[in-house]
């Protein structure tokens, strides 16, 4: 159905000379995390976005398949594991004998780091093409982003 709507093909028309391709795995990253929080599922979010990603990358650049489908997974992970309609969600709030949105709450700072990690990882990948900068990079943000918290934690 997604093929017979040429979705994917509509969107890279509108990104062809309007958004960097090198954006792309970024920007997808943080769509399928915002639709999969949306709607509490990675799996939906699978099924809508991995053939959209696929044609965007086919009609931009094909050498960004590959962080454009991982960008999507990881953003719907992420997405379905901050939701609070999720179905893991609920799950471990039952399984851990706790108020639900108490879960919830302190599990997202947490979440949202990581996002933003993933995100300069994403970046660094879309605009290097190499795998071990954008390793390098997310390492780097992971480095800094657990300092600023532990810095926050000690802080009266």
């Amino acid at each position: 159905m997604i093929n017979d709507m040429a979705t994917g093909r509509y969107l890279s028309t509108l990104v062809e000379g309007n958004i960097n391709p090198m954006l792309l795995p970024a920007i997808l990253f943080l769509l399928a995390g915002a639709m999969a929080f949306s709607t509490g599922t990675s799996w939906g979010t699978f099924g809508i976005m991995l053939p959209i990603a696929g044609d965007l990358a086919g009609a931009t650049d094909i050498a960004l398949i590959l962080p454009m489908l991982a960008a999507v997974l990881a953003g719907s992970v992420f997405g379905d594991h901050c939701s609070p309609i999720s179905d893991t969600t609920i799950l471990s709030s039952t399984g851990a004998r706790c108020h639900h949105m108490d879960h919830v709450s302190t599990q997202l700072p947490y979440a949202f780091a990581m996002a933003l990690v993933s995100t300069v990882g994403f970046l660094a990948l879309g605009f290097t093409d190499s795998l071990a900068v954008g390793f390098i990079a997310a390492s780097v943000a992971f480095l800094l982003v657990c300092s600023g918290l532990a810095w926050l934690a000690r802080r009266p």
